[in-house]
């Protein structure tokens, strides 16, 4: 867990994520990643120099209409001195039984997001935490790429103006290997997803590639990472990003 706190240190400094009397609320799905942010975040209070509150709300999608059970991730979050807030939601029915998506991530997506902005307000607080990580950063510039034939990705901070909340992402130097080895290493308790589309998305088959790619040309992933840093593509520079001086070769 030291590496990962490491990381998270590093990203909340260069990116300038997090400031005294912020009140955060974390997005746990219960999965490793959500988990091991709200764990890291709980513990580096202790140390940062920063002092901030947290709140951890769950939305629960209601899948194939059954009710997850996140009474692990709560108890969790009493150890650490955090509220959790687990909301009921549609969004499982909409998507899958209403809507019928054939490709359901985006929908899914827009409305989680939707449901745990208006959480976040009515909580007071002024930024939500997501569990994005490196990976998870090159698999959406490879798939906004390929897909849409653009370049972009998300930003390591968003200020969403309308509902004048920050969005960060903590985690965004820290690899998901990394994530997991520390999520077992810490015995952090994890909630199977059980969305019907898992291991079916576009963002598994952009997992796939790379992991191939990786195999065959170690490094592909850093350089890709490391790109978006030089270039600063959507904040990835940090909050101290100076362009590279460009040599031009004729």
């Amino acid at each position: 867990m030291q590496k990962i706190l490491g990381h998270m240190r590093k990203a909340i400094q260069e990116y300038d994520m997090i400031h005294d009397g912020d009140r955060i609320c974390v997005g746990v799905s219960g999965g490793k990643d959500s988990v091991v942010l709200l764990y890291g975040l709980a513990q580096l209070r202790k140390f940062i120099g920063i002092s901030y509150e947290l709140t951890a709300v769950t939305l629960d999608p209601v899948f194939g209409g059954n009710r997850c059970d996140y009474s692990e991730i709560t108890r969790l979050c009493e150890s650490l001195g955090v509220e959790h807030k687990v909301i009921i939601t549609e969004i499982g029915s909409i998507v899958f039984d209403i809507r019928k998506e054939k490709h359901p991530c985006s929908l899914c997506s827009h409305l989680r997001r939707g449901a745990l902005h208006d959480e976040a307000v009515s909580l007071n607080c002024n930024k939500i935490a997501l569990g994005h990580n490196y990976d998870d950063a090159v698999e959406t510039f490879i798939m906004n790429l390929f897909n849409e034939g653009r370049i972009g990705c998300f930003s390591p901070v968003t200020h969403l103006e309308k509902k004048d909340l920050y969005m960060i992402r903590p985690l965004l130097l820290a690899t998901e290997r990394e994530i997991k080895r520390a999520a077992n290493r810490a015995s952090l308790p994890i909630v199977k997803s059980v969305c019907p589309a898992d291991g079916h998305t576009n963002r598994q088959r952009t997992k796939e590639f790379l992991r191939e790619m990786e195999r065959s040309d170690h490094g592909f992933k850093d350089r890709i990472f490391g790109a978006m840093r030089r270039a600063d593509i959507d904040g990835m520079g940090g909050v101290n990003y100076n362009p590279p001086i460009r040599k031009d070769v004729y």
